[in-house]
């Protein structure tokens, strides 16, 4: 018997040549050459060897380089992902290789979510551009860097519909509405994967968190989500089709459970919408070990049960866990999973990999050997025109009263604030392979801005935070939150000796970056004590406040808002985000962001969003009455609304024109206004197009977002702005669970905000 198997062996070995020579080649990048290659290559896989392209791993203390090498040999990996540089990468597709039977190549991924070595704005920041030519950039030169570091796959867009500013991962995605979200989804699929993700400065994205993870209760990262299918469909699941549609070759679940299924568990979800309504034909990824946490969800009762659950609910590939090597084996055998359901996941792994060109070179993200970088962090990798360029796209102005800004190149500034001179907090979360020691701050943006025409002073003033449990949180897997020891009185004192010396204060305050990430949920959504101190004595000097925000989600910030003179919202402004934060201080560029997201006056209005459902009483700002929605202890209504943002020049907006009073159902019509840039100085704005359903079958919001246009005026220069409207604006999903549009009358609002606009109406025939 050992005889036969030694043969068996030597038969085996001997092959591997022959293997090689077939597998690689100029295969044609289509569906059919790709199916018939694929079904042929599983035809010689053997059990273990299509349940080891099932699994995903992480490079790190949990699977060291050597066990990593015995895995590839034995055909028990797939991909890996946390590995970004060149060298690593090669060593390990060589294995493969070199080791390996069958030399089915590896994928690998990271999560470039705004960058990969230049780090652009955080999305959030990005939504606030409104600029899909920008999101496009970023895309391109996100998917570049990523693929010169040898990456085939990123882990992004996320494009989870958020209304809930506790939750963490706020920062990570494109905001509250649907309609911008899906815009920008699908600008940044097209911009990464290209033309093809086969191609060699190109990457395959994993659209993400699949679905409604954005939604969580409480706005607490991993908690439950409970809605209607209604709202799912209207509000959530849009994004996520948009970026298929784009053509997004993965999809990365959820963690939460939805209406009491966790996503990995949700067949309903991952194989009825998503491909049998959708058509999805890419791959379905876990999240980090959430094929474990089906035990924890109380919905599997083993290792074992959450295996075969996850797989006969579709999905393809396990992350970072080695629940599908050890169970699936056995789970075919007892014939709990069928060998074609094996076959079907590790299809759709197979295909992706053929689509990234690995089957035509496996090397094709590496380039030639030797070509590899000397320095990987090489200031020459970088792309900082872009990423400024970008940057000033996305800060806000939310508030400058009596003209505060733009600022004076001379005189004395004060800089002051936690967050003034941090290079790792400018960068903002999942900020990829990103160096902090390359990152501009504003306090050295701000020195760069005005040279010796001005002296620039600089005090910390205070710490992001006092509180000790917090610090400890913030530092608990990276040094990220470096606490000055000096008494908070000292240093707030410190901050007054130069604010009353100088003729300006910038007050750089927020968050630190770990403050809006992953697990990083905050119940109160306020300002740090110890930097609410450092304002309310900075105010006591009676000189010019201008407070620079720089954080990943909305804050409430009436009393800051009664405080300072003028307000920038900055969120994460990446690298280059200090000098493109101080060509908007000093009037070098003039800002043209708007909120992606509404800003609420305390955490007790939250969920606060524009485009609610109309209720049977409303309240009336003009007309109050007790008995209407609404709180008797504040101000109905967001502090800062969707949408919302200023400019150093003022634009005005004429009355709407249409092109006709009625819309028939295959036609369309034109809504129109002419736009004047009526202030002193050049500057770009966003128009923006609602619509409103006055009378359906369900209750309809008061207002959603169908269109926007960035536009950029000379001092006294009008522009004319159209909007096509046709009948796919007008759809929603009924009672009945049926995609229509009612016949009626329907309000068009067009402004420079979701709360200000110009109205008409028009009637669906």
């Amino acid at each position: 018997m050992k005889w036969i198997c030694s043969l068996g062996l030597v038969a085996m070995l001997a092959c591997q040549p022959v293997i090689a020579e077939t597998l690689f080649g100029h295969h044609p990048l289509t569906a059919q050459a790709r199916d018939a290659f694929v079904n042929d290559l599983i035809k010689k896989m053997t059990l273990d060897e299509k349940i080891g392209q099932l699994r995903l791993i992480s490079v790190g203390p949990d699977n060291p380089k050597q066990a990593i090498r015995e895995m590839i040999k034995k055909g028990q990996v797939g991909a890996i992902f946390n590995t970004v540089t060149r060298p690593d990468i090669r060593e390990m597709q060589d294995q493969v290789m070199q080791l390996s039977r069958l030399k089915i190549p590896l994928f690998f991924a990271y999560d470039v979510i705004h960058g990969q070595r230049t780090v652009f704005p955080i999305t959030l920041g990005l939504a606030s551009s409104w600029d899909l030519d920008a999101v496009s950039t970023v895309g391109r030169i996100s998917a570049y860097e990523a693929a010169d570091d040898g990456l085939n796959m990123t882990w992004a867009p996320m494009v989870d519909i958020t209304r809930d500013p506790r939750w963490g991962r706020v920062s990570e995605g494109f905001g509250e509405d649907t309609y911008l979200t899906s815009q920008m989804g699908r600008a940044m699929v097209l911009a990464m994967q290209g033309r093809s993700p086969a191609e060699r400065y190109n990457v395959m994205t994993s659209v993400k968190h699949f679905a409604a993870y954005g939604a969580v209760e409480g706005g607490r990262d991993y908690n439950s989500v409970d809605m209607s299918l209604q709202r799912l469909f209207q509000d959530y699941l849009p994004g996520y089709k948009a970026a298929l549609d784009a053509g997004s070759g993965g999809v990365m679940v959820a963690l939460n459970s939805l209406n009491g299924v966790p996503a990995t568990a949700d067949s309903w979800l991952l194989k009825d919408v998503l491909r049998s309504s959708w058509g999805f034909k890419g791959i379905t990824i876990s999240d980090h070990g959430a094929i474990k946490e089906l035990m924890q969800h109380g919905v599997a009762s083993d290792p074992r049960d959450a295996v075969r659950i996850a797989i006969t609910s579709g999905v393809n590939m396990s992350m970072s866990d080695e629940y599908y090597s050890n169970y699936l084996p056995g789970l075919v055998k007892s014939g709990a999973v069928s060998e074609m359901e094996i076959d079907d996941a590790v299809r759709h792994v197979l295909n992706v990999k053929y689509e990234m060109g690995l089957f035509n070179d496996p090397d094709s993200h590496l380039g030639p050997k030797g070509s590899d970088p000397i320095n990987t962090n090489a200031e020459s990798r970088l792309h900082r025109p872009q990423a400024r360029d970008v940057a000033r796209k996305s800060l806000v102005l939310l508030k400058n009263r009596l003209e505060t800004l733009p600022l004076k190149k001379s005189g004395t500034i004060a800089v002051i604030g936690p967050l003034a001179d941090s290079k790792r907090d400018i960068m903002g979360s999942w900020s990829a392979a990103g160096v902090a020691g390359q990152s501009i701050t504003v306090l050295q943006g701000i020195r760069n801005a005005v040279g010796d025409k001005a002296v620039v002073r600089f005090q910390k003033g205070a710490n992001v935070t006092d509180n000790n449990g917090i610090q400890a949180f913030l530092n608990l897997y990276e040094h990220a939150v470096s606490v000055d020891p000096r008494p908070a009185e000292k240093m707030i004192d410190d901050a007054l000796a130069i604010a009353e010396k100088s003729d300006v204060i910038v007050a750089v305050v927020g968050e630190s970056q770990g403050m809006a990430h992953e697990a990083s949920s905050r119940s109160d959504i306020t300002l740090p004590p110890s930097q609410r101190r450092l304002l309310d004595a900075l105010k006591t000097t009676g000189k010019p406040l201008v407070m620079v925000l720089m954080n990943g989600r909305p804050l409430a910030l009436v009393k800051e808002d009664e405080q300072a003179d003028a307000i920038l919202e900055t969120w994460f402004s990446g690298t280059e985000g200090g000098n493109a934060i101080a060509d908007v201080l000093f009037g070098d560029y003039n800002p043209s962001g708007k909120l992606p997201m509404s800003f609420p006056r305390s955490v007790g209005q939250i969920p606060i969003y524009y485009n609610h459902l109309q209720t049977g009483r409303p309240y009336d700002f003009q007309h109050p009455n007790k008995y209407t929605s609404h709180y008797y202890d504040a101000a109905n209504g967001p502090l800062y609304p969707f949408g919302y943002g200023l400019s150093y020049t003022r634009f005005t907006l004429s009355e709407v024109r249409l092109s006709s009073k009625n819309l028939a159902r295959n036609g369309s019509i034109n809504a129109s206004v002419t736009v004047t840039n009526s202030g002193k100085r050049d500057g770009a704005t966003v128009i923006q197009l609602y619509l409103h359903d006055q009378t359906a079958s369900v209750s309809r919001p008061v207002k959603e977002l169908k269109g926007f246009k960035r536009i950029f005026l000379k001092a006294g220069e009008s522009q004319t702005v159209t909007f096509p409207i046709a009948i796919n604006a007008l759809k929603f999903w009924n009672a009945h669970m049926q995609y229509v549009a009612e016949p009626g009358k329907f309000d068009v609002m067009i402004g420079l905000d979701s709360a200000r606009t110009k109205n008409s109406v028009f009637t669906l025939l």
